[in-house]
């Protein structure tokens, strides 16, 4: 029977009366999918077929924040429900969900089933003063007079489209979510959902099909709300077991987890489990306040409360006392980034924050605030070493923060800023002697993987060459990251960057100042400084490449730093910079690669034997033919990025500002 509009039905049931018992609510179907891969979403979002469907609008990008409330004894989820009030530029709504299961049974797969029912709130009075629907009326029904209080708080960068084949029309979204407790953002993670607004169920299994078998992806186990819980229960254990680390020190394979997948988290059990509000006090020791008995105020988020029905007596006093440590992934939902008890500490928001009215400077400010959290947040696992990929983001981060003060540093004083641009530099050189050999070494070992056992020892000259010098590398690395002017050089910088209006340029009222000003002129100097190299591109030397490389990274840099300031054609125009970026960062790998293996077999001519001479050699030739390769197929990434459907979207990003 085919399923009907969620959403529909939903607008519809607003300011009526509250159905009979026997009257069906409506029932959301949608797949969920915890991302392992982040660029994987895109894949979905942006593609022009799907399973048989094809778009019938833009992406859309939205901000959304979500609180989610019960009563202090749990009464909500003892029934069955969940109660989110969300809050948008349209204003603020309740929708209450049932606790469901996935294919409705609990049998697998990625199809949730879940009734709800929505209408509109009010987050600053109880429901007893909301306007009348059939959600409030199930909140009263459940709950009495009893006062509501905060469990967590779930905001989402949301980016949509809508996908239609024949009658059926689905949602695709794709969710950045970030999961906040006591102000603190215990778990991030992203996520696709595929949601059916009208037509045949069996339709969206269509998509289902071609989805399941995607590695990058894998059925969510339950909603955000459990998987927000069942964070704050797994960190506020951990948290428990190392109260004295400034810095979380998770497990190998902990950062895939975050992003991935639930676990850690338990299957949907229809019901999440409640703990009284008292238990909780006795177990922190916390004095609470309490809303006033009998009445209907959405308590404000309360220390301990806030995660009552989701913590156990235990884990609750925790909490209570630590606040639960914050990620620190390569692209964290919030930072804290500490190295020892004295460190420079950063806390900063899932994404900059730039917005169209912001001073250039601060603007900056922001955005030089978000990627040094994100370089101090991975310098103790660059110190220690254990996973390249610490050293690579801690790298990354330096390059933006370059790009930054190439976009934003006309509006600081250039004398007040040097010595941050010129330590970003020393260290970003000390990262990339590093980076540079891991990735020659990376390459190495897949060459090497499909080679007789013979073959790759015969290359093992090479490779541990390569090796001395990575060491050698990194023992400098070290020596910086432990000398006491790259202390005060963090501590100096993380005060610049906390503290709004220092050395800032002064600006006449009439200058251009504000980031809707600016952005636009920034971004066509970046992109001219791209199309530039349309007249010689056919001719290009492996340098002038390079050189365009570096023009495209400009470019992106300059589109992201302002992304969530810009139309929703930016994503697609990041997208398409970035793949040309990426062919010819191959490229320049390949080409670095074949002149230093070149390097090698000159200068070791005479100490190595036929066998590894002709080895090394057969390496060196299957590079340059790498880099061949890649020079005669570098026209598709550039046409992505000088064709006309790219500088329409460019205007159109521009003119929106």
């Amino acid at each position: 029977m085919p399923a009907r509009s969620t959403r529909g039905h939903e607008r519809r049931t607003i300011g009526r009366v509250s159905p009979t018992p026997a009257a069906p609510r409506p029932v959301e179907v949608e797949l969920k999918y915890r991302l392992r891969d982040e660029a994987a979403g895109d894949r979905y979002l942006l593609a022009e077929e799907l399973a048989g469907f094809h778009p019938i609008s833009p992406v859309r990008s939205t901000q959304l924040e979500d609180r989610y409330l019960d009563t202090a004894d749990g009464a909500l989820a003892r029934a069955g429900f969940a109660a989110r009030l969300r809050q948008n530029a349209k204003g603020t709504t309740v929708s209450v969900k049932s606790i469901g299961r996935r294919n409705g049974d609990g049998s697998g797969g990625a199809t949730h089933r879940r009734e709800e029912l929505e209408g509109p709130a009010d987050r600053t009075a109880g429901p007893r003063d909301w306007p009348h629907s059939d959600a409030r009326s199930l909140i009263l029904e459940q709950c009495g007079d009893a006062p509501l209080v905060e469990l967590v708080t779930i905001r989402q960068l949301r980016r949509k489209r809508k996908l239609q084949l024949d009658e059926t029309i689905v949602e695709v979204s794709l969710d950045e979510v970030d999961a906040v407790s006591r102000s603190r953002v215990v778990e991030r993670f992203v996520e696709l959902e595929v949601e059916l607004l009208n037509g045949d169920e069996a339709a969206l299994a269509r998509i289902e099909a071609v989805v399941a078998s995607d590695p990058a992806l894998t059925p969510s186990t339950g909603s955000k709300l459990e998987s927000a819980l069942a964070a704050i229960r797994a960190t506020t254990t951990k948290r428990g077991k190392r109260a004295s680390a400034l810095l979380p020190e998770p497990e190998a394979g902990a950062e895939e987890d975050r992003i991935s997948s639930d676990k850690g988290a338990p299957e949907a059990t229809g019901v999440i489990e409640a703990v009284t509000i008292a238990e909780v006090e006795a177990a922190a020791g916390a004095d609470l306040a309490h809303a006033a008995p009998g009445s209907n105020e959405v308590a404000s988020k309360p220390s301990a409360r806030a995660v009552a029905n989701a913590l156990g007596a235990a884990d609750a006093a925790a909490l209570a006392t630590d606040g639960g440590p914050t990620p620190t992934d390569g692209g964290p939902a919030a930072t804290d980034a500490d190295t020892d008890a004295g460190a420079t500490r950063l806390a900063v928001p899932r994404t900059p924050g730039v917005m169209l009215d912001d001073h250039v400077a601060e603007a900056g400010r922001k955005v030089l605030r978000f990627h040094l959290a994100r370089m101090l947040a991975k310098e103790q696992g660059t110190r220690d070493g254990n996973d390249p990929e610490d050293l690579h983001a801690m790298r990354v981060a330096t390059r933006r923060q370059r790009a930054a003060w190439r976009v934003f540093g006309d509006a600081f004083r250039g004398g007040r800023t040097k010595t941050y641009r010129r330590g970003l530099r020393e260290i970003a050189s000390r990262l990339g002697a590093v980076r540079d050999l891991d990735v020659l070494l990376e390459a190495a070992d897949a060459y090497r993987a499909d080679l007789s056992t013979t073959e790759q020892r015969a290359l093992e000259p090479l490779l541990a060459g390569w090796r001395l010098h990575r060491e050698d590398a990194r023992r400098l690395l070290v020596r910086e990251l432990d000398a006491d002017d790259y202390r005060r050089w963090v501590d100096d910088y993380g005060e610049f960057v906390r503290h709004e209006g220092l050395a800032v340029a002064p600006v006449g009222p009439t200058q251009p100042h504000r980031v809707r000003d600016t952005a636009g002129s920034h971004i066509l100097t970046a992109y001219e400084g791209v199309r530039a190299y349309e007249p010689v591109l056919r001719w290009a030397d492996v340098e002038t490449l390079h050189e365009l490389r570096i023009a495209g990274k400009w470019l992106r840099y300059t589109l992201e730093f302002s992304r969530e300031a810009l139309p929703p054609d930016a994503a697609t125009l990041i997208a398409r910079v970035t793949a040309l970026q990426d062919h010819l960062g191959l490229l320049n790998d390949a080409n670095v690669t074949a002149n230093m293996a070149r390097s090698f077999l000159v200068e070791n001519a005479g100490s190595m034997s036929a066998l590894e001479s002709a080895a090394i050699g057969r390496y060196l030739v299957s590079r340059e033919r790498e880099v061949a390769r890649l020079r005669r197929t570098v026209g598709g990434p550039w046409r992505g990025v000088a064709g006309v459907s790219f500088r329409r979207a460019l205007g159109r990003t521009v003119a929106g500002l």
